[in-house]
């Protein structure tokens, strides 16, 4: 059976495991992650005190990617000490009411995280197509006759990542914005300049992997599709034709 992992941050309770019968220690979440993080990768763990009514000690919740990993470390886990003294209760949280889970895109640091656990550090490669400062300054608001005290830096990015051995490409476009404060020097102005810049090609780059899917199959195994639901109008020009209207976006 095969399970879909997409560049988003993990929903559905199945991939969420709550631990509890914890004792105190200092390296708890260290301790915890060295042992859970050998069935898969992890995208939080988080460690917390038990509250007043359940006695002492401290319980854990984990979310991994893959369902199928958290099913694993729970049947591996529960029960047993672990690194401690007392055995430790596992379950998956196949129940959270009370919430409407939303969508969200990963990091662009998440991505290439999880890009390289599935497909390995020479797996995949991204490059940027081009950056374009796309500053309008304080145009719109002379034009509306305000005093303004702030000036913005915006650049635009296109990034391309592509998996060669699988045939995918994929490319996202993104916005990157800092402000700088009215008359500040050429150090603040450099400073925001790169912030933006570097805004601009992370969200570019998780723009890109949000239109892969990795399917990963019960050996292990990974296959890597190309999402077209998350296709864009500016996926289907030329470099040369993307580099163009980005520059005539910035005139």
């Amino acid at each position: 059976m095969a399970e879909l992992v997409e560049f988003r941050v993990p929903t559905g309770s199945a991939r969420t495991l709550l631990v509890w019968g914890l004792e105190p220690d200092p390296s708890l979440e260290h301790s915890l992650f060295s042992v859970f993080s050998k069935f898969g990768l992890l995208y939080s763990l988080r460690a917390h005190r038990n509250a007043a009514v359940a006695g002492p000690g401290f319980y854990a919740v984990i979310k991994f990617y893959s369902a199928a990993d958290a099913s694993r470390a729970q049947h591996a886990c529960n029960g047993q000490r672990l690194f401690q003294k007392s055995p430790v209760k596992v379950c998956v949280c196949t129940k959270q009411k009370g919430f409407q889970q939303q969508v969200l895109a990963l990091s662009s640091t998440k991505c290439q995280e999880l890009a390289n656990h599935y497909l390995g550090f020479h797996g995949w490669s991204s490059r940027i197509i081009t950056l374009q400062n796309v500053s309008g300054l304080d145009g719109e608001n002379k034009e509306l006759g305000k005093a303004s005290q702030r000036q913005s830096v915006k650049f635009l990015c296109a990034v391309e990542v592509t998996v060669p051995s699988h045939g995918v490409c994929s490319r996202g476009v993104a916005l990157g914005e800092a402000d700088v404060e009215d008359g500040a020097g050429p150090l603040e102005f450099l400073t925001a300049t790169r912030r933006a810049q570097k805004l601009a090609v992370g969200r570019a780059l998780s723009s890109s992997f949000q239109k892969i899917l990795l399917v990963v199959l019960e050996n292990g195994k990974v296959a890597v599709e190309y999402n077209s639901c998350q296709e864009e109008p500016t996926d289907l020009l030329t470099e040369e034709e993307l580099k163009g209207l980005i520059e005539v976006k910035a005139i």
